[in-house]
C-alpha cells in the first residue's frame, strides 16, 4: 500500500502543479476530505479546493521542487520548496495526506518562509530569556 499511496499523491499532485487546474486534483480527494492548517482550524474538501483554486491567480508561475516524497502505512509526506512568481520569497513546505480506500482523506499543511528559518531554528532561545 505505501508505494500505491505515494503514487497517489503524485499523480494528484502532478496535474496541478503542472497545469494549475484544481479539477485535476478533486478527483483524488474524498468526498470527506479534511484539510488541517497549523492554527487548528480545518475545511472541508469543497473550501479547501475553493481556497486553492483563488490562490492559484496569484501564485501563477510558482516554481515547485519537491526535495522528499516519503510513505509509510496510511500517510504519504512531501517536503518541497516554492518560490513565488517574480521577485517573490520562497518557501519551505511539509504537506501530510492520509490515505483511505484509494483516496486523500486528510491533508495537513505547514508553510515556512525560507528567510525565517535562521530565527525558526532558536525559538526556545527566546523563551530562556
Amino acid at each position: 500500500m505505501t508505494l500505491e499511496n505515494k503514487s497517489l499523491v503524485q499523480r494528484a499532485l502532478a496535474g496541478l502543479i503542472e497545469t494549475g487546474d484544481v479539477d485535476t486534483l478533486a478527483p483524488f480527494l474524498s468526498d470527506d476530505f479534511v484539510h488541517h492548517r497549523p492554527d487548528s482550524s480545518t475545511s472541508t474538501k469543497m473550501e479547501w479546493l475553493g481556497a486553492v483554486h483563488a490562490a492559484l491567480t496569484p501564485l501563477a508561475g510558482m516554481q515547485v521542487e519537491i526535495h522528499q516524497l516519503l510513505a509509510d502505512g496510511d500517510h504519504v509526506v512531501m517536503y518541497s520548496r516554492r518560490r513565488l512568481p517574480g521577485d517573490g520569497p520562497a518557501i519551505a513546505v511539509v504537506d501530510i495526506w492520509r490515505i483511505d480506500d484509494g483516496l486523500i482523506a486528510e491533508g495537513w499543511e505547514i508553510i515556512e518562509p525560507l528567510s525565517q528559518v535562521a530565527a525558526n531554528l532558536v525559538w526556545w532561545e527566546t523563551a530562556r530569556r
